[in-house]
């Protein structure tokens, strides 16, 4: 294990006084509404009072956003040791080899769970139909609308939250800071246009923030993942690891000046091809699985091709593939496609990599604890050891549901324990920032692109140690006098997050000095045996 001490900064974003702020007590408070944030809430002790906080609305999430499917043997001619196998294998050395055991031996059940919550998974002869995608052995991905198996999984999952008389969902509010006192988390500090700051406090915490693909200009997640959950448990006092591993989807759809849309890897699975821009089948110069190589495979290869070509993308060709079973298995992809023009069963489809998953995270244990107090976490804000170096595709959904379970039935046996009076708790707020937020604007927007545009020159499928010193240098710069502003929205808020994300990603990048999974340094090519350990950032208190 390798340790990186790295400063907080200020401990809260914002100031306050808790004689001017309300206040509003619970049992569990659960940040996040995606698949580990709902299945957490859903997991608490129906005695127990539930708040769940959204900083959108409950159907705006990575979870909703899932297009393959979750993973999970279900297919008598498959068994639980290959997809722990599998999971090893893509996991390049890095993976617990408990906790993916325990985690791929609960998934037939957790599919089970969500038929009965009423997720209506895609069927073929009465059975749950599977498909295959990248670095599994067998056919074992359940999907549901053909091509939006989160869209499905979620609005099940909701209408079992909402239903819940205990449970509690304040959506469209922002969570600036986790509260602490005398090392221990007692709730949040969160924020929303209608009511401004509030103190939320709580027994027990769930945190089920999400990932950080917004830190990189080509991503496929949504505006919302810029890692917060990541930056207030770091500057709350809890540990993070392996920051430097960022999962890069190799299909993300490419056209100029419009959004980025995540082309599911199922496609590949089905038969669906990679050519350059000439028409060439490549991915047999650079792995024997071809199409369906683990996703930090296919993406450097989709990126070397680009170079060979001088071409801005790679192309996905659908024609060999039966119509009749496009339009059942990829609806939503098809309408996004026609939008632009493109007949997916003769047109080939422009993709190029995108930042997709962060399998960095908070340190937990194999319940969902974090190295703070008070605090539980689960899904992608995490580092579980279930991935490794590379996440197996599909492994995702089912992390988010078995650690959100786990998660929240921790936080709910520890809530139970403890009574219902809450003690005054002196804070120490931020002290009155030496430049005026409103005399001193900043253009955020410009801000944020420059920050996502250096990460993904400098911290992206490629990396070296130049590259890396130039985007500290400047990320160190910038938020000299970012974050000396107290700023008074989420935007700058979301804002601050990132740097100090940013900072954690490429301290941790520079430290290995290797190459692993989804981490490849240029100047150190090769595996090195040595580096099969994890890299533990850990906050450094400030004076601030």
């Amino acid at each position: 294990m390798t340790a990186i001490h790295l400063p907080v900064g200020h401990r809260y974003l914002v100031r306050f006084d808790p004689k001017r702020v309300p206040h509003y007590f619970t049992d569990v408070l659960v940040i996040g509404g995606g698949i580990a944030g709902t299945r957490a809430a859903l997991a608490v002790d129906p005695k127990l009072d539930v708040v769940v906080v959204t900083k959108d609305v409950l159907t705006i999430s990575n979870s909703a956003w899932a297009q393959g499917g979750i993973a999970g043997v279900l297919d008598p001619l498959d068994d639980i040791a290959n997809h722990a196998a599998d999971t090893i294998a893509a996991g390049k050395g890095l993976c617990n080899e408990d906790v993916v055991r325990t985690v791929v031996e609960d998934a037939p059940e957790r599919i089970r769970e969500l038929i009965r919550y009423g997720t209506d998974f895609d069927k073929e002869n009465g059975e749950i139909a599977l498909t295959r995608e990248g670095g599994h052995s067998h056919r074992r991905i359940a999907h549901a609308l053909g091509d939006a198996t989160g869209k499905e999984v979620m609005r099940a999952l909701a209408e079992q939250l909402t239903g819940a008389e205990n449970i509690a969902a304040w959506e469209e509010t922002f969570t600036i800071d986790l509260l602490t006192h005398e090392g221990v988390c007692r709730g949040a500090l969160v924020w929303n246009p209608r009511h401004g700051k509030t103190f939320l406090w709580a027994k027990q915490t769930v945190l089920c923030t999400g990932g950080a693909g917004q830190l990189y200009r080509e991503s496929t997640n949504p505006k919302i993942a810029t890692g917060d959950g990541h930056a207030i448990a770091f500057r709350a006092g809890a540990e993070l690891r392996d920051m430097e591993l960022m999962q890069f989807h190799p299909t993300v759809l490419y056209i100029a000046g419009s959004s980025r849309h995540l082309i599911t890897e199922a496609m590949r699975g089905e038969g669906a091809q990679l050519v350059d821009a000439n028409g060439y089948r490549f991915m047999q110069d650079y792995h024997p699985d071809l199409e369906l190589a683990p996703r930090d495979d296919v993406s450097r290869a989709i990126t070397d091709q680009m170079e060979k070509t001088k071409h801005p993308c790679v192309y996905l060709d659908l024609s060999k593939m039966d119509s009749t079973l496009i339009y059942e298995r990829f609806p939503h992809i098809r309408k996004v496609c026609n939008e632009f023009g493109i007949d997916i069963t003769r047109d080939r489809i422009p993709v190029r990599p995108g930042a997709h998953y962060m399998i960095g995270g908070l340190v937990v244990d194999e319940q969902g604890a974090t190295t703070l107090p008070g605090l539980w976490a689960a899904g992608e804000v995490t580092s579980t050891g279930l991935h490794g170096a590379n996440r197996l595709a599909s492994n995702s959904l089912l992390e988010g549901l078995v650690y959100g379970l786990r998660a929240g039935r921790g936080a709910s046996d520890n809530a139970a324990d403890q009574p219902d009076t809450f003690q005054a708790i002196p804070l120490r707020p931020r002290p009155k920032p030496q430049i005026d937020v409103e005399s001193e604007g900043m253009d955020l927007t410009d801000l944020r692109n420059s920050l996502s545009s250096l990460m993904w020159r400098k911290v992206g499928i490629r990396r070296d140690a130049d590259g890396l010193q130039d985007a500290l240098t400047q990320v160190d710069f910038w938020d000299r006098y970012v974050a000396a502003r107290e700023l008074n929205d989420p935007s700058g808020w979301e804002l601050q997050n990132m740097e100090l994300l940013a900072r954690c990603v490429i301290t941790a990048a520079a430290a290995r000095t290797e190459s692993r999974g989804v981490h490849y340094r240029s100047d150190y090519p090769d595996t090195d045996p040595e580096w099969a350990r994890h890299i533990r950032v850990v906050p450094e208190k400030s004076s601030k």
